[in-house]
């Protein structure tokens, strides 16, 4: 039976599952959302984008080629069309019916009845229109206060701030040096999801003096998480560490 590593002592750092619990389970299914609900994580972490008829749906790539037969972009994509594929499990069979692209509304209802924080990653550009469109759908689920945005695209945090100023966002970076962007991240309130090779104490420590949340990924090696703890970061994004 599969199982995930098990962090000793994370002491205040929490543990966000990435894709659901994607070490176990197939990337950004609703079987990676609950395999993840079942366990003590902290947050779930997924996925956004929009289809060409306006549903918002869960996949990471541009495309379907690795997790389908079927080669569909989302953007390009009707719902229906997509909802069609049968995804492969982890040993690339396709003998799980339950395996398929899920929607954002699934997703939140997944984390709510298991308490789960929602870590929710804007993929592509994402207008203000958009961001106000996922921020509705979420509130229309009472569950806006148990969401954290995150995306690559500074643009894409600016307009979710533009719509919705109280909402939790993170600035999810690879190789921008944190004390270079501390400012930028404060003026904003925004907080900071790093590439976990770009941190050190004295970074987390300045970060953390000036208000900034630090979350970081991928990082699915004990030791790695464990020098990670030790420098006080507040989350760690994995795949198959708890």
């Amino acid at each position: 039976m599969k199982d995930t590593i098990k962090i000793p002592n994370h002491g205040n750092t929490k543990i966000v599952a990435h894709r659901g619990l994607s070490g176990i389970e197939r990337e950004n299914t609703c079987a990676a959302f609950v395999a993840a609900g079942n366990r003590s994580y902290f947050g779930i972490e997924t996925d956004v984008r929009i289809t060409v008829d306006g549903h918002y749906v869960l996949l990471h790539d541009n495309d379907t080629a690795r997790n389908c037969i079927d080669c569909l972009e989302p953007e390009k994509s009707t719902f229906q069309s997509l909802r069609r594929l049968q995804y492969k499990d982890t040993d690339e069979t396709f003998d799980r019916g339950d395996l398929m692209m899920p929607t954002l509304q699934e997703y939140v209802k997944i984390c709510r009845t298991y308490g789960k924080v929602c870590v929710l990653e804007f993929k592509g550009g994402f207008s203000e229109k958009m961001c106000a469109e996922v921020v509705k759908i979420i509130s229309d689920m009472e569950y806006l206060d148990q969401i954290i945005f995150i995306s690559f695209s500074w643009d894409n945090l600016l307009h979710l701030k533009a719509v919705c100023p109280q909402a939790k966002a993170q600035w999810l970076t690879w190789d921008q040096k944190p004390e270079e962007i501390v400012d930028q991240l404060v003026e904003h309130d925004i907080g900071l999801d790093a590439f976990f090779k770009t941190l050190t104490k004295e970074n987390v420590k300045l970060l953390h003096d000036r208000g900034v949340v630090v979350n970081c990924w991928t990082v699915d090696r004990l030791e790695d998480a464990e020098q990670l703890i030790e420098m006080g970061v507040d989350q760690i994004t994995s795949n198959i560490l708890e």
